[in-house]
């Protein structure tokens, strides 16, 4: 079993199903221990189940990636529980599908909140953290609509943009407090096992802080 990860622990937002659970269980793997955050409480139990029968520890918590505390509550658990915060994963996300003339105020907003301030948040939760122990990985995971826009996905795509700058923005910010900030684009042709895959190698890779890289199977080519 790789045990690259062997004594870190990895916060994970939206980390109960699909890709941030494919991400968790990929950590898990490597050795870290694995702090899951999710609105999703069925979904949460039955993913740090299978942590735990990978021998690591896990904790859960049910998180709103739209409010503050809820992120500082999170990396506190983190620190609390699981003694310590090496690794911040950013995947809790959202979309739906609306043409603009006919989409809502409400929906950009919903959209916008959860998929770029959500980062935001949890990015901002885990510096203080980061900085003061010289060390971090943070890894934001976007989309491919964050590359290019697509019909009826124009508020997803502006959210999700609105995630590569950030990310490659905030890299540049915190480059010389050990800190490095990685961006992954869902892709079509990814499975969360893949999408878990390159979690880890960001999470091992000292020298690599600013990057998007595409998880899809060629579909893009920037």
């Amino acid at each position: 079993m790789d045990e690259s990860l062997k004594g870190q622990v990895a916060v994970i937002t939206g980390g109960a199903r699909g890709i941030g659970r494919g991400i968790a269980l990929t950590l898990a793997k490597a050795g870290a221990d694995i702090l899951i955050a999710d609105l999703l409480e069925d979904a949460m139990r039955e993913t740090a189940e299978e942590v735990r029968a990978l021998g690591r520890r896990v904790s859960t918590l049910k998180v709103d990636v739209t409010k503050a505390e809820m992120h500082r509550a999170m990396i506190g658990q983190a620190l609390d529980q699981l003694g310590g915060l090496d690794i911040l994963v950013n995947c809790a996300g959202v979309i739906s599908i609306h043409p603009v003339d006919a989409l809502s105020e409400r929906d950009w907003d919903f959209v916008m909140d959860v998929n770029a301030k959500g980062t935001f948040l949890g990015c901002q939760a885990a510096l203080e953290h980061m900085k003061a122990q010289r060390k971090g990985r943070i890894i934001n995971v976007a989309s491919i609509a964050g590359k290019e826009g697509f019909p009826n996905l124009a508020h997803y795509s502006a959210s999700k943009f609105a995630v590569v700058g950030f990310t490659n923005a905030l890299a540049k910010e915190v480059a010389r407090d050990g800190i490095t900030v990685k961006l992954i684009p869902q892709g079509r042709a990814q499975t969360p096992e893949d999408m878990g895959r390159m979690a880890l190698f960001f999470a091992t890779m000292d020298n690599v802080t600013g990057q998007s890289v595409n998880v899809d199977g060629g579909f893009t080519f920037h």
